[in-house]
């Protein structure tokens, strides 16, 4: 039985991965942080099956006496302050989870355990401003936010411990993936959230920022397979995995409004503090070299994607 070790197993991509890593037949470990209270609503239904460990992404000594206790075959650093808007509020800390705690992770797997398998959760953030539409492993980085530089740094780290020590150490940039375990100040959780309101008498009124921003969107549930896939490989590489397709805000909005019956444009406000400092206006991805050489397709699409987000939060909310 091969043992996986997921930091950021209590979120949306940790509790997917250990859905398929525990069907695939492996003993999962999940890193959590010790805090005064749990948040183990997304990995709830899975606690009988994982065992949890407590360890910090800014503790170095933490981590390796982790990793030297368990001799994980597999790490899957998921863990990050990930959410783009609060990096602008807190830039040092996200730096030293996003970016130096991704250092500290190779370190403990260097020191410890250096035949584990190493995956990053890079990001299409990353990509920023990009220089070419769409984008794939060999385009430029140009991050728009704190968030994007620090994630820049943790990608770049792992290639440099590849390379210079050897290690087993993999990226995926991984465009923006959802699902109904998405945290509600993320877009599509904020929109499927607000219109379950709206149409169940709860709200008035959904105000967001830019409506026309362009996402690359898929379902996370497949998107962790994805991330599984590329520690079964020969040779650590890294790949762009996403939809190859490009949806607006707007169309997101459109989509959930639509599915219940009512017009986006009687109830969504555009307010400009829901606004970034720098815009990242269009990120479309090229999963060709995944499609190709993993292999690897996403089987949920977009509007599929926004109707479960939606009809989950109905659900929720009418307590059912």
């Amino acid at each position: 039985m091969p043992t996986a070790l997921i930091t950021g197993v209590t979120g949306q991509d940790g509790s997917y991965l250990a859905e398929l890593l525990l069907a695939k037949g492996y003993e999962v470990i999940g890193v959590v942080r010790r805090t005064s209270h749990d948040s183990y609503e997304r990995i709830g239904h899975l606690l009988d099956r994982i065992s949890i460990v407590p360890a910090d992404l800014l503790d170095q000594h933490s981590l390796t006496s982790v990793i030297r206790d368990v001799r994980p075959d597999e790490v899957y650093n998921l863990a990050a302050q990930s959410f783009v808007p609060t990096s602008w509020t807190q830039p040092v800390l996200t730096g030293e989870f996003t970016a130096l705690g991704v250092t500290r992770i190779l370190e403990a797997i260097r020191l410890a355990h250096p035949e584990a398998k190493f995956y990053q959760a890079s990001s299409s953030e990353m990509f920023g401003k990009a220089v070419e539409t769409p984008q794939n492993e060999a385009t430029p980085f140009y991050p728009r936010s704190p968030y994007g530089v620090a994630k820049v740094y943790g990608h770049w780290v792992t290639v440099n411990y590849r390379e210079s020590y050897g290690m087993y150490a993999v990226s995926g940039i991984l465009f923006n993936h959802e699902s109904p375990r998405r945290g509600l100040e993320f877009v599509t959780r904020k929109v499927s959230h607000g219109v379950a309101q709206i149409k169940l008498g709860k709200a008035s009124r959904l105000k967001l920022g830019n409506l026309d921003a362009r996402r690359d969107w898929g379902y996370a549930g497949d998107y962790v397979e994805a991330m599984w896939l590329m520690l079964q490989q020969e040779e650590p590489s890294d790949f762009v995995i996403g939809s190859g397709q490009t949806r607006s805000v707007r169309e997101l909005v459109d989509i959930a409004f639509g599915h219940v019956g009512l017009d986006w444009q009687e109830y969504v406000e555009v307010d400009a503090a829901f606004i970034r400092p720098a815009e990242v206006e269009i990120l479309l991805a090229d999963p060709e070299r995944a499609r190709k050489q993993l292999p690897w397709k996403p089987k949920v699409g977009f509007e599929e994607l926004v109707t479960m987000m939606v009809d989950s939060d109905l659900e929720r909310l009418a307590g059912r």
